[in-house]
């Protein structure tokens, strides 16, 4: 197979699904290299030169985390002939392999759920794993923080609701797409891992469940902290300690927060505007 063009895995979801988890499981992977957020897939504007491309890129707010040299990277973006946004976007994501000697890449950008038929049509390669937690522990997982819609329940519900629906929406057209639940990723995440393999084209390997092994490492590229516009962002120590739990094996503890975290109120304003999705995703409900 030619590995330029084997298949990408790209992670997203809504936030606090587990899409850092899964990141570093794919990225212990010898073969495969997955870089944390990228985000300018979905900044570009139409049909951009090569010069529009890199200050994009290398003028976003990740570009830091992203560990590129940018002089070499703008000569290779310049190189390509006939320039083209998949060209260069693959360009990015093979020099970013190459830093770790791996032939293939991957992507962990929670908000490419929105735009995932506009990245299938430039990058064919692009394999979808839409990581989906109980939209109840990922509110408590939200409070507090500088992203997200906020801690009102029936805000955060909305939200919820609204961003799987318009994923699963694009799901249709997508060539490439597999919905994963984290509950099962944390529980048999081997099996869940060997299912991704198989999705991916790649042999399983043992060392993906020993992702905590490398997390500390991977984590220490965040170089800036970035969030929302105009949102008030937090230092940069706390910004990587939003992740500090994958540098742990898998917590089901962490499954169910809301049963006893959630005060019944708050459960039944949840429920009410989310029920039917939750539900239907395998999620008991105790209020709809």
């Amino acid at each position: 197979m030619d590995s330029s063009r084997a298949a990408a895995p790209f992670i997203v979801g809504v936030g606090r699904s587990g899409t850092t988890l899964l990141r570093l499981m794919l990225d212990a992977h010898s073969a495969v290299a997955v870089p944390t957020e990228t985000h300018f897939l979905a900044d570009l504007p139409p049909s951009p030169t090569a010069d529009e491309f890199l200050a994009v890129v290398t003028e976003g707010p990740t570009w830091p985390n992203l560990v590129l040299d940018k002089a070499i990277f703008a000569e290779a973006v310049r190189a390509i002939e006939p320039f083209s946004v998949g060209a260069a976007a693959r360009c990015f994501f093979q020099c970013y392999a190459a830093l770790f000697g791996k032939p293939r890449w991957g992507d962990k950008t929670p908000r490419y759920r929105g735009c995932m038929a506009a990245i299938q049509r430039q990058l064919p390669e692009a394999h979808f794993i839409h990581l989906v937690r109980d939209g109840r522990d990922v509110a408590l997982s939200y409070r507090g923080l500088w992203f997200g819609p906020g801690d009102d329940i029936a805000t955060q519900a909305r939200f919820w609701v609204s961003e799987i629906e318009k994923a699963r929406q694009q799901s249709a057209n997508l060539p490439n797409y597999r919905e994963v639940r984290y509950e099962d990723l944390v529980t048999r995440p081997a099996a869940v891992l060997a299912m991704l393999c198989d999705y991916l084209d790649l042999p399983f390997e043992p060392a993906m469940l020993e992702y905590h092994i490398r997390a500390a490492a991977r984590l220490a590229e965040f170089k800036r902290v970035f969030g929302p516009d105009g949102a008030q962002l937090p230092d940069l120590d706390a910004f990587v300690a939003i992740h500090s739990l994958t540098s742990r094996p898998p917590d089901p503890s962490r499954i169910g927060r809301w049963q006893s975290e959630m005060n019944d109120e708050d459960q039944q304003s949840y429920e009410y505007v989310a029920g039917p999705l939750l539900r239907e995703l395998g999620y008991e409900t105790r209020f709809t």
